[in-house]
């Protein structure tokens, strides 16, 4: 790789740094072409990305950006994880760690704040930012259902009703 390559690889990580929502470090020794491909896969169904990437030039992209606190965890074979939703790639990661010993979490970062591979199982566990808007929209949607609901109710009433003298007279 020549200088050049290299520091387009140093300005593609340091937009990724800046941009993400959450950035997850783990240790991926062991693990096999078609477990990180399983892993990537799962990835992108949730709009995040896999990134395996020199630790040194990691690290010299880290410099001056808010989650610089990861770069104690750049050593040995890491792989960084990253979504713009603030939890996806911490859900993809702590689940695929669950189901394969070889992926081990090491922390990430959340914009400016540090996490610890406890801090990363905390962020996995809240819910995502589809999850959120849903149940949002449950609970402005119930309300109207209700209404809904107490204005169709007089009318089958009023109909029930009818129809019971329309037998009786009949």
């Amino acid at each position: 790789m020549d200088r050049a390559q290299k520091e387009k690889v140093v300005e593609e990580l340091g937009q990724i740094f800046e941009s993400s929502g959450v950035v997850v470090v783990a240790r991926y020794e062991g693990m096999t072409v078609a477990q990180m491909q399983d892993l990537r896969a799962k990835m992108r169904e949730v709009g995040g990305s896999v990134r395996v990437a020199k630790n040194k030039l990691a690290k010299i992209a880290l410099e001056g950006k808010p989650c610089a606190s990861i770069a104690e965890f750049l050593t040995g074979m890491t792989v960084i994880s990253y979504s713009e939703d603030p939890v996806a790639a911490a859900k993809v990661v702590d689940a695929y760690a669950k189901t394969n010993e070889k992926l081990v979490v090491l922390g990430g970062a959340m914009g400016d704040t540090a996490l610890d591979p406890a801090g990363v199982k905390a962020v996995a566990g809240m819910p995502s930012r589809e999850e959120l808007i849903a149940s949002i929209v449950a609970c402005i949607g119930a309300p109207a259902s209700n209404i809904a609901g107490a204005i169709g109710a007089p009318a089958s009433n009023i109909a029930s009703i009818l129809s019971t003298i329309e037998e009786k007279a009949a």
